[in-house]
């Protein structure tokens, strides 16, 4: 017996414990559907087959002596910027990256809760842009649609688990890059608190504002793996205290009050609202306001906050590119941000960081008013593939910003953020909302979440089947 690709990450941990299943059958089945949907979607850089299948056979041994592990035998995927023992970790870039000798400190966790993971996701040339498309690996593709991306740079964990071919992965959000992937395929992203899944053997990834987070199709399978990743290597400089985030699920949040924030933060260049994405945020705020919490349009201080985050990305860039092993071979753009990076490495970088403590007290503030900040995840839907993939530097951030400006804050403040679905615009192209808290929040949003789950039952709705003849090139 298998389950069929509606099932979730707690409904698969659950049948591998009553002995419904077993692991290898499991394995072998993602492995299937892995193969049968690369030339359509394109989601994995790497497929860890043998391997998989040999953990695999291993979990259904410790399965059969009545051990039990939170995700024992459950098949997951991470994507390509961590880690994983015996695989190359080459970050979206071209070049004979070689094999790391350890797991980073995520997917040692992962397999400490039994984990099986069956492969590494794609995602766009060192997680710099909303689209996972690159010469090193063609372009990922958006199960809803396979005209466009499933958005970036998570879009390969994302196309994966909104197609069913595992139930759920990990990602990493740098400015957006779950939440992103999330709201434009319909899944549940969440961005937690820094620190609280580790980044380790980076202790902070680009400055801080990266950090490690879930995707999945429901609020509950989010939030189990993000409990069995969380936690910390000795050495992490963030380390957060320890949170149960699945036992929110269920916990009714009380009556919250809800900012509705729709203008975009500070911006270089000028970013407006699609009307139909508005007007499905706004209907979010409409269902939370049925639901009792009393919701008001408000934005969030944020002031100058972009002027902090450019020195943190370009030298997290930087640092990256250091370690390529051959920049040559890398984008023009990434050079190009590369070498701004190391321009702003010092005092510009100094000062972005010392900013954020005032950016947290002022925009804190904003939370003694409010419980939680309700904001569209993204400006528009999700581009056509290759709309973006051949612009130049200043035309690739004009058309990010024009799309994405509303994500990134939560990065430079490395609070936690959920993308939830709120449902569809023209074409059937999917769009999300974010719900953003204060430091250490995770429990709450996740608790608003999955009341709006029961309310919308938007985890019921799947996309088509993949069509296998089309080419992953974009």
């Amino acid at each position: 017996m298998t389950l069929d690709r509606s099932a979730g990450l707690a409904e698969t941990a659950r049948a591998l414990a009553e002995g419904e299943v077993t692991s290898r059958a499991l394995v072998e089945a993602a492995l299937a559907r892995i193969e049968a949907t690369q030339e359509t979607l394109n989601a994995f850089r790497i497929v860890r087959g043998r391997a998989a299948l040999a953990e695999a056979e291993a979990a259904d041994r410790e399965l059969a002596a009545g051990v039990r592990r939170p995700l024992l035998g459950v098949p997951v995927a991470v994507k390509d910027d961590m880690d994983v023992a015996g695989e190359p970790t080459a970050f979206g870039c071209r070049g004979g990256f070689p094999p790391v000798a350890e797991d980073g400190e995520a997917v040692r966790r992962l397999r400490a809760a039994g984990a099986v993971v069956v492969g590494k996701t794609n995602t766009c040339e060192l997680g710099q842009w909303p689209f996972t498309e690159g010469p090193a690996f063609g372009a990922t593709r958006n199960p809803w649609n396979p005209d466009h991306t499933p958005g970036g740079s998570s879009g390969g964990s994302a196309a994966a688990v909104a197609a069913g071919l595992v139930p759920a992965a990990l990602g990493s959000d740098g400015a957006g890059s779950v939440r992103i992937p999330a709201s434009w395929t319909h899944l549940i992203g969440v961005k937690p608190q820094r620190g609280r899944i580790s980044t380790w053997p980076r202790g902070e990834s680009f400055q801080g504002i990266t950090v490690n987070g879930t995707l999945a199709r429901t609020v509950a399978d989010a939030a189990l793996l993000l409990d069995a990743a969380a936690g910390n290597h000795e050495l992490d400089p963030h380390r957060p205290p320890a949170l149960d985030v699945s036992g929110a699920v269920g916990r009714a949040p009380g009556r919250l009050r809800v900012a509705l924030a729709l203008k975009p933060p500070f911006t270089a260049v000028p970013a407006r609202l699609h009307p139909e994405v508005r007007a499905r945020v706004v209907e979010l705020a409409e269902r939370l306001a049925a639901l009792g919490h009393w919701v008001e349009e408000a934005d969030p201080p944020y002031g100058q906050i972009g002027l902090t985050f450019v020195p943190r990305a370009t030298a997290g860039i930087a640092e990256w590119v250091r370690d390529a092993p051959d920049p040559a071979l890398l984008d023009p753009r990434t050079r190009e941000a590369a070498r701004l990076g190391r321009l702003l490495g010092g005092a510009p970088l100094r000062a972005a960081r010392r900013a954020e403590a005032e950016l947290q007290r002022r925009i804190g503030g904003f939370f003694t008013s409010f419980d939680v900040v309700l904001a569209p995840t993204t400006a528009a839907p999700p581009p056509r593939i290759g709309a973006m993939l051949g612009l130049g530097g200043l035309a690739t951030d004009r058309a990010i910003i024009a799309a994405c400006p509303y994500a990134w804050p939560w990065n430079v403040l490395g609070w936690p953020g959920v993308n939830v679905p709120a449902g569809f615009v023209g074409g059937g192209l999917p769009v999300g909302a974010q719900l953003l808290g204060p430091a250490h929040s995770e429990p709450l949003l996740v608790s608003l979440a999955a009341q709006l789950e029961a309310d919308l039952r938007w985890h019921e709705l799947r996309p088509p089947e993949p069509v296998a003849s089309r080419s992953p090139a974009a």
